[in-house]
């Protein structure tokens, strides 16, 4: 019970946390027009928080290893609420480069908290299950924040509509620390990790760490495109209204959520199976093969239809990938996790950052989005490739 309260809460978590982080794009075009800003300014916007939030990955990594999840999380949850209500706040560029840069700082620290979590309470063989619930859990509020918000927009204005948003992230904050300890009343067998007895620096140099965190840029690369310019995209290049853009937006997502319960799933069958030592593999490289071959396809799509389920398998063959990268580096980490995975997620959002700012560049210099997709379709196939000499190192059970 105390096991499935803890993946309640998390799942939650993930949930507040994108539900916070996609309702800029759904806001965009009020945010643009009120604001007098361009699309290259808010391309800057988008790339503010991926940028707060890949610089932080490490530091809150280590604060949830060295202070434990139960205050890290609390902390990063009442952080980033706090931005998220402050973005109504924004009088400028300026302002709001700020506030979605500390923003992205304040959310970095979920993941990786919730790694160690997963550490401290769970078997090594429920990992790919528990990763694929909470990042569902992400997208699932991602996805409802388009409907959501453009309901909400129209009825309170873009400056409301942040200011609500911040209340259930302190609300969880609260509950957070009231219910769960760092240690949970049961012991846990797992497998040793290798960084528990290995410095950090030569972690992060080894072959398995440096594949890990460049498959992760192009999987990020890949996503972000759908919290930041596939909704503006779909309605500019479509001549859709918002709240159309916004319904194809949500069942892209709620697809994509689909694709981290069908992994999660799989990498743990896997590892109960002869083909353990591939379970986070297998899973993986099916999915970024998948996604380069639906980006490749964008370019032809003649209808917003068609368009929507070229990026609905991109995004669920990117989404495959996140539960086995997750679990990856909980078997690497060990009492680690959150540094090492969160070193995983930095260089990914980094892959977002880079996302977020090359869509206006490259849409102006070649007149469309075509390479833009082609260079991301270019990008997962290297990353599947990647998972071919990607390994932890083999220990023995304790």
């Amino acid at each position: 019970m105390a096991r499935a309260i803890l993946l309640g809460l998390l799942f939650l978590l993930s949930w507040i946390l994108y539900l916070d982080r996609a309702a800029i794009s759904t806001a965009k075009d009020l945010i643009t027009g009120d604001l007098g800003l361009s699309n290259d300014a808010m391309g800057i916007v988008f790339g503010a928080f991926a940028l707060g939030y890949a610089v932080a990955q490490i530091p809150s990594g280590w604060f949830a290893d060295r202070f434990g999840p139960r205050v890290a999380l609390a902390a990063v949850v009442a952080g980033w609420s706090v931005f998220t209500s402050l973005t109504g706040f924004a009088r400028g560029f300026a302002s709001l480069v700020a506030i979605r840069f500390l923003f992205g700082v304040a959310e970095a620290g979920a993941f990786p908290g919730s790694a160690r979590a997963f550490f401290n309470w769970l078997p090594a063989e429920q990992h790919g299950r528990a990763n694929g619930l909470i990042f569902s859990g992400s997208r699932l509020g991602a996805a409802l924040s388009f409907p959501i918000l453009a309901w909400v927009l129209d009825a309170f204005g873009w400056r409301g509509a942040f200011l609500f948003l911040g209340v259930p992230g302190v609300l969880w904050a609260l509950v957070w620390l009231a219910w769960f300890r760092d240690q949970p009343p049961w012991k846990v067998d797992r497998l040793p990790a290798a960084v528990d007895d290995t410095r950090l620096g030569q972690v992060f140099r080894s072959r398995p760490m440096l594949l890990a965190m460049g498959q992760y840029f192009a999987g990020n690369f890949t996503f972000f495109i759908c919290l930041s310019w596939m909704h503006p995209y779909l309605m500019s290049h479509y001549h859709l209204t918002r709240e159309r853009a916004a319904w194809f937006s949500m069942i892209v997502l709620l697809i994509g959520a689909t694709a981290q319960w069908v992994a999660g799933f799989l990498v743990d069958r896997l590892y109960r199976s002869p083909l353990r030592a591939h379970s986070r593999r297998i899973p993986a490289m099916a999915g970024f093969l998948l996604s380069a071959a639906a980006l490749a396809a964008i370019r032809l799509s003649a209808s917003p239809e068609a368009s929507v389920a070229c990026f609905a398998i991109a995004t669920f063959g990117a989404e495959m990938t996140v539960s086995p990268s997750w679990a990856f580096c909980i078997d690497l980490g060990g009492k680690k996790s959150g540094t090492v995975s969160g070193a995983m997620n930095m260089i990914g959002n980094f892959g977002s950052f880079v996302s977020a700012s090359l869509f206006p560049v490259m849409n102006r210099w070649t007149g469309d989005a075509t390479a833009y997709f082609l260079v991301a379709a270019a990008l997962n196939v290297l990353a599947g490739t990647a998972w071919l000499r990607m390994s932890a190192p083999r220990r023995k059970t304790s």
